[in-house]
């Protein structure tokens, strides 16, 4: 089970720090990631971490803009957003892939979700 937190209502160029609680074994090659999802739209990827050797990959709308990071003794993954812009309002999921080939930037790469928490910038 996945539980995200940390979502809110903030002004352009403000910081929001979202975090993503996995109860249940997280296994050393899964593959956690973030992604966002406006109404009408499909999911879109945001950043993903690896477990076991912490590799990053962001979209390349929030790079250097976004931070993901893990904590293994806690489960738990963030996403520190810097900088947020009214485009980055969303509902934010997190989700964990436990494909052997790793999570990617594709929604259904990802095997359980979080229930989402909304991201609103105002500018």
């Amino acid at each position: 089970q996945l539980q995200a937190s940390g979502g809110g209502l903030v002004q352009a160029g403000g910081s929001l720090r979202l975090s993503c609680a996995a109860s249940g074994v997280i296994y050393s090659n899964d593959v956690m990631g973030w992604f966002r999802q406006t109404p009408g739209k499909e999911r879109e990827f945001v950043a993903s971490i690896a477990w076991r050797s912490g590799r990053r990959n962001y979209a390349d709308s929030v790079k250097g803009r976004f931070t993901i990071s893990r904590d293994n003794a806690e489960n738990t993954v963030y996403l520190q957003m810097n900088s947020l812009k009214p485009e980055d309002t969303a509902v934010y999921y997190c989700a964990v892939s436990k494909k052997p080939y790793g999570g990617t930037w594709d929604p259904n790469d990802y095997d359980y979700w979080g229930q989402g928490t909304q991201v609103t910038v105002s500018s």
